[in-house]
């Protein structure tokens, strides 16, 4: 799993390389890395989340801006424009009913707390999470964006993802550490995903957070490509890990029911 000749992997992450896709993929990437929390965002940091180099960045950001979909601030920094808060309300007004009727049912079935994310680039974002019946919250929220190599929902994704399409993925990001249990090297992260695809969904074992585990299945699109995910999460201390298993039959029921609603 190595970066395009000529390329470094902290070449790949600045921003400064070429990135996989058209030209309307780079820029859906650049108005998803402007819509990540905490903004508005500098340039460098939206090329590198977005793996676009600096310059088509900034034409890219200049175009939308242009179109009201981005606001500039002082200081090269951007936020979101006002024509993207408009689709984003026109979206979440016209969520399918079934989504909700799918993630509840997975939730009363499991007792545990659900969520929903759909895969942009190298991250999933959380876009709907049901609380489940256990005396504990875990700190994931709607609009969170999370790695693909370090939870359940997005190792499901990559699993379905073509072998070149993780390699240039694993290039541009690394495998970054965030427990003792996360995958850190392409191999592990290889050998990983050949037993996601035979099982048919992903185990999250505290690789992403201390204590907190889960079990994640892709939800696929019409072609067969992975669209995002749906899980079940649970703590460590309260459910043991062969009872998390137990969830993979309901769960791969949801990942099928939603498949026709995202």
């Amino acid at each position: 799993m190595q970066p395009n000749a000529g390329e470094s992997p902290k070449d790949v992450r600045a921003g400064r390389s070429s990135a996989a896709g058209s030209a309307a993929e780079k820029s859906l990437r650049v108005l998803e890395a402007v819509a990540v929390p905490g903004g508005p965002h500098r340039l460098t940091d939206i090329a590198a989340a977005a793996a676009v180099p600096n310059s088509s960045t900034f034409r890219i950001l200049a175009s939308l801006v242009d179109q009201g979909f981005v606001r500039q601030e002082p200081e090269s920094r951007y936020a979101v424009g006002p024509r993207l808060r408009a689709l984003s309300a026109l979206v979440d007004g016209g969520e399918p009913a079934g989504i909700g009727r799918v993630l509840g049912e997975l939730r009363r079935t499991t007792g545990q707390t659900v969520h929903l994310a759909l895969h942009s680039g190298a991250t999933i974002t959380c876009i709907r999470k049901l609380e489940g019946d256990q005396p504990f919250r875990t700190a994931s929220r709607v609009g969170m964006r999370m790695p693909l190599h370090t939870t359940a929902i997005g190792k499901a994704v990559l699993a379905h993802l073509p072998a070149g399409e993780v390699a240039e993925l694993v290039a541009a990001t690394g495998l970054p550490r965030r427990t003792p249990n996360t995958l850190t090297t392409p191999q592990a992260l290889h050998d990983h995903l050949e037993a996601v695809r035979s099982r048919g969904h992903a185990l999250d074992d505290e690789e992403n957070e201390p204590t907190i585990r889960c079990i994640g299945a892709a939800v696929l699109g019409p072609s067969g490509r992975p669209v995002g995910g749906v899980s079940v999460t649970t703590v460590t201390f309260l459910v043991p890990r062969e009872e998390i298993e137990s969830y993979a039959p309901a769960l791969h029921a949801a990942a099928r029911a939603l498949a026709p609603l995202l």
